[in-house]
């Protein structure tokens, strides 16, 4: 995954006429902060991500967008001026 902290005029060159996927993001309500999460990997890896935190009872898995396919030439993420970004990687057990 790549995340960009200014425009690189290569990458959205190479980006074509790719529009952006829009995801929807309503306002919040009053006096409470709107987070978003990003889980990126398998489609087993994700689910499982999202049913684990269904099973903490942080997020229903009714709450979750449908699962999107990463086009080949990537995603480029831009957030709203003054938010911040982190990162947890974390390894998983591939059952066999």
């Amino acid at each position: 995954m790549l995340c960009f902290t200014r425009q690189d005029l290569r990458v959205l060159e190479e980006l074509g006429d790719l529009n952006p996927l829009r995801l929807s993001n309503p306002i919040p309500q009053p006096g409470r902060e709107r987070l978003r999460h990003l889980v990126i990997g398998s489609s087993e890896g994700v689910r499982g991500a999202i049913n684990h935190l269904h099973l903490l009872q942080y997020a229903e898995q009714r709450e979750w967008s449908r699962l999107v396919t990463i086009p080949r030439s990537g995603i480029l993420i831009t957030p709203e001026q003054g938010e911040v970004f982190s990162l947890l990687r974390r390894d998983r057990q591939i059952s066999m």
